[in-house]
């Protein structure tokens, strides 16, 4: 098992404005898996969709989420700025709604 108990990570949240179109879905997955490869940065990464779980404190309504590690905010910061992230965010910003983004610091 990976151990992330001292990394940055780093986790986002997407709502494409045509989750229904394949196409779209499509363009978002080749980009964010090109991305993710040609990062210098990113230590791991997962990408996901809702699960089917149905609770009251789960919220469903993305489309897709991106979890990334770093080493540090340091390799975080670096991350925001490289090609390899730019040209995802230019390639899909028209195929979103909205994007929240939830980063978080070990403690422990």
């Amino acid at each position: 098992m990976s151990d992330i108990k001292k990394d940055f990570v780093h986790t986002v949240f997407f709502w494409l404005k045509n989750p229904e179109n394949s196409n779209d879905r499509q363009k978002f997955e080749a980009s964010l898996k090109t991305f993710i490869k040609n990062s210098e940065f990113v230590k791991a990464s997962q990408v996901g969709i809702p699960s089917v779980a149905q609770r009251d404190v789960i919220d469903s309504s993305y489309t897709y989420s991106l979890l990334t590690t770093f080493p540090s905010r340091e390799e975080h910061d670096k991350y925001q700025v490289e090609p390899a992230h730019t040209t995802f965010i230019n390639e899909c910003k028209d195929l979103w709604s909205k994007v929240l983004v939830y980063d978080s610091e070990s403690i422990y």
